[in-house]
């Protein structure tokens, strides 16, 4: 006879939610547009990737921490899949452009996935050489891919800045078209009014 906790060890009950750290480029730009990903709970933006302790945004700004500029994603893997995530990843930012995002340069402003485990790794490159071969961009994928070591949430005027600031000019120029990008190519990916 089985009992309760040996069938749970062998069946194990999926995780209600799961973390994706991503890097792609100025946070507020992925910051916007991950909010409004259906299965998306929660999205912090941050800092990883280097070595300087508790760093600030002025301390990342000077390009000398090894620090990436990148948003913490809390999401229900029934609902989005990492695959999922990823898709809207490589699609709202320019993977193929090493250490820049538009006017935004230096290491700071990478592309990256920070992976948790040895399945996003796997997953990450398995995409990454799909995506290259598919002909969807002109020049190789540069993303990188790191192993996820610690997270420093960044200060709060800098989470949901897009929502809090919507008339900045950065906002206006920048992020706004990034988010009708997501729009337009993933209506089925798209939170509906009220839900969380």
């Amino acid at each position: 006879m089985i009992t309760a906790d040996e069938s749970d060890k062998k069946n194990p009950t999926p995780p209600k939610t799961a973390l994706a750290t991503l890097g792609g480029g100025c946070f507020w730009c992925t910051e916007a547009v991950f909010l409004r990903v259906r299965g998306v709970k929660k999205v912090v933006s941050g800092y990883t990737g280097g070595t300087k302790k508790n760093p600030t945004y002025k301390d990342i700004c000077t390009g000398l921490t090894g620090h990436a500029e990148v948003i913490q994603i809390e999401y229900d893997p029934s609902v989005v899949t990492f695959e999922q995530i990823l898709d809207v990843f490589f699609y709202t930012h320019d993977p193929t452009t090493k250490n820049r995002q538009g006017a935004d340069v230096g290491t700071q402003y990478r592309s990256a996935v920070f992976y948790h485990d040895q399945t996003q790794k796997e997953t990450t490159e398995k995409i990454i050489a799909e995506l290259n071969k598919s002909g969807d961009f002109d020049d190789p994928i540069v993303t990188t891919i790191e192993e996820m070591k610690v997270f420093y949430p960044a200060e709060d005027y800098h989470q949901d800045y897009f929502s809090q600031n919507p008339s900045n000019p950065y906002c206006m120029a920048v992020v706004g078209p990034k988010v009708s990008k997501f729009r337009k190519r993933y209506k089925e990916l798209l939170k509906k009014d009220g839900e969380e």
